[in-house]
């Protein structure tokens, strides 16, 4: 299969993925406490994507969405466009940073038992090259390093349907007790 093609068909299930997940999710909203607490952290995101409870409300305003996930790994999909850009004439650092918190946050979010909860306490975000309106879509995965009983460490990275990389991620997250 040549270069062309395989991108062509990468590009195909891409798009054909983000078409399934986004007729399953709800509108956006904030989920309840008692929602968030019945179960372990993978529970919870699953219910998200399943449309059980309000999809992320920051997905909607960056447009972007879960796109598969398991625990320790969980992989966001968005395609940028001139919506958020800079004034230089191209994506702005906070789409980003913020798809990979997502990212690099769900991931750890992922594996906490029930009744566990975190916060970003850090993020560190290395932009390799810029993202455009004519990159198409891109898939930031955020995997687990190490989650403890108080801190989590995870890492991401944002590539496009040809493996090229566009920025990695390392994040710090505080793992708490749920009120």
């Amino acid at each position: 299969m040549s270069p062309t093609s395989n991108r062509e068909e990468t590009l195909r299930q891409w798009q054909a993925r983000e078409a399934e997940v986004r007729a399953k999710l709800a509108a956006p909203g904030v989920a309840s406490m008692d929602e968030l607490k019945a179960g372990s952290g993978m529970d919870f995101l699953q219910r998200i994507w399943d449309g059980k409870l309000p999809s992320v409300p920051i997905g909607e305003t960056m447009d972007f969405i879960p796109i598969e996930g398991e625990p320790g790994r969980i992989v966001f999909q968005g395609t940028p466009g001139k919506q958020h850009y800079n004034p230089l004439g191209s994506v702005h650092g906070g789409y980003f940073c913020t798809l990979l918190d997502s990212a690099v946050g769900c991931a750890v979010h992922s594996v906490l038992p029930q009744g566990m909860g975190y916060t970003t306490l850090e993020l560190k975000v290395n932009l390799i090259r810029a993202l455009t309106a004519t990159t198409g879509p891109v898939r930031a995965e955020g995997k687990v390093i190490q989650v403890g009983n108080r801190v989590g460490i995870a890492e991401g990275r944002i590539v496009d349907v040809d493996g090229k990389i566009y920025a990695h991620a390392t994040t710090t997250c505080l793992v708490f007790p749920l009120p």
